[in-house]
């Protein structure tokens, strides 16, 4: 049964509170100097909260402390005591915040936010048993134990193939970074399609700080086969107006509008990128005479960040973001307390303090089977659950750009039940009948052992082939497609 964690929309925030929050350094605690707490049984459930309070992320460390008093106001939980610790925005930091908060008895960790940061304290916890909830969206820090609150990748590509196949969207492209985040989302994309019974057909990587995407996008798109097609018709056509036939020269001109011929083999794209990057990719695509609707753009919540309203080509794309339902209006809130607009994964702190203060009823000992209870919880971030091996599960909002600004098309399922797909399983089924998709921008083989384990066999090996009489086919089609019958 998912478990609400209770909070009050309408409280004063930020006013006197009867939990104890304190902080490691200059330490400042609500009711009395941290040297005068004791630290050692008493009956309080200690939160150690490891955030990069100063450094180079100390701006989201600042912004997710702020949410975390927000959170302490409404939860009124005077069990819950948090301790702050500075991790500096290093590992070296992180190390130290955790030897303090674990010498304070905390009985478990918040944080800390950078993936780095996450390594260094986790041999630590680890060995003394206490459970660390982090903010990092890295998959690789996660294991039993380590759990994250984070939107990782998979749980985003998850749920955008999954929506984007029930809308019909039956053949997947793929435009990744050639980095870990590519490879993840691109197994992730893989899996999610498999489970959907669509495929992913193709994938580009590209270096990560590229700004142009001509060349690969060049191939992605089939360009030079698609255009190939229509200059061998231009051609033909063209010696048969040089004679005189009236038909002929009618139908080339009609063609001369055209750089290509057939369409591309898939319509859906995902590109997980953001800002002048994914608006120059996207505009490139229609360059190479790819177009929505009959390819749909997709991406992921980095795509929030990037105001696409006035990208004409992007009208009608859909990414997975965070639920709309209580984050809108504790933004609200936090620009009305620190006069600025919060980023959203500041959420995921004040979700982490309100699951505390959940944990804090249960007897001591292993918290384990609180903190990953299937039926989840219900914070300002939507709906959430942990699982054993540290992954987690958002219900997210599916968001559609429009001119007018996005707009929610598929709202988050406020309960686990209600979900149509189910993001934790990440298995990639190969069989006689799995075909790989065709790789651009890096070596196949490399590419196949990063994404599944191993080189594939021969029969999953994707062709990029065309017959005479296929490719025949597809000139036939798509003359039919623009109503013009060659003379």
């Amino acid at each position: 049964m998912l478990k609400k964690i209770s909070f009050s929309i309408f409280c004063l925030l930020l006013m006197s509170c009867s939990s104890s929050v304190s902080t490691r350094g200059g330490v400042e605690t609500m009711t009395s100097d941290i040297s005068e707490v004791n630290f050692g049984g008493d009956e309080n459930f200690r939160v150690g909260v490891l955030l990069p309070l100063t450094g180079k992320a100390a701006k989201h460390g600042q912004g997710m402390k702020n949410y975390t008093l927000m959170a302490m106001e409404d939860v009124k939980n005077p069990r819950l005591v948090l301790q702050f610790y500075d991790t500096q925005s290093t590992p070296g930091g992180a190390r130290i915040a955790v030897e303090n908060a674990l010498s304070q008895n905390v009985s478990m960790i918040l944080g800390p936010l950078m993936s780095s940061e996450v390594q260094a304290i986790t041999p630590e916890t680890t060995y003394r048993s206490v459970p660390v909830i982090a903010f990092s969206t890295s998959e690789e820090v996660l294991q039993p134990g380590v759990y994250t609150l984070g939107l990782t990748v998979k749980e985003q590509v998850d749920r955008i193939i999954s929506y984007a196949s029930l809308q019909g969207r039956q053949r997947f492209a793929l435009l990744l970074p050639d980095n870990n985040n590519g490879i993840a989302t691109a197994r992730a994309a893989i899996a999610a399609a498999g489970k959907a019974g669509t495929s992913v057909v193709r994938i580009a990587f590209y270096p990560p700080e590229t700004n142009d995407f001509s060349e690969i996008l060049k191939q992605l798109t089939d360009y030079n086969r698609r255009s190939t097609r229509l200059q061998k018709i231009k051609n033909s056509l063209q010696r048969r107006a040089d004679n005189g036939d009236a038909a002929a020269q009618k139908v080339l001109k009609r063609l001369d509008t055209l750089d290509t011929l057939g369409e591309v083999d898939f319509d859906a794209v995902l590109i997980p990128e953001s800002g002048p990057r994914l608006k120059s990719a996207i505009a490139m695509f229609g360059y190479y005479d790819v177009f929505s609707p009959q390819v749909r753009f997709l991406g992921t919540s980095v795509w929030e960040n990037t105001n696409l309203s006035r990208e004409t080509t992007v009208a009608g794309s859909w990414y997975p973001a965070l639920s709309r339902a209580y984050t809108a209006y504790f933004a609200g809130k936090y620009n009305d307390y620190f006069g600025e607009k919060p980023n959203s994964l500041y959420s995921f702190a004040y979700d982490g303090v309100a699951l505390a203060a959940a944990l804090s009823t249960q007897s001591r000992g292993d918290l384990t089977p609180a903190i990953t209870d299937p039926g989840g919880y219900s914070g300002i971030s939507g709906v959430f659950r942990l699982f054993p091996n540290g992954y987690n599960q958002h219900s997210l909002d599916i968001m559609q750009v429009t001119s007018a600004g996005d707009k929610v098309v598929d709202a988050a399922p406020k309960k686990f039940s209600d979900l149509y797909y189910q993001p934790q399983s990440s298995e990639i089924v190969i069989d006689g009948t799995f075909k790989a998709p065709l790789i651009f921008g890096k070596d196949n083989g490399t590419a196949q052992r990063q994404i599944f384990g191993h080189e594939l066999d021969a029969q999953n090996q994707p062709t990029a082939y065309l017959s005479p009489e296929e490719d025949a086919r597809i000139t036939r089609e798509s003359l039919a497609k623009l109503r013009i019958v060659l003379p």
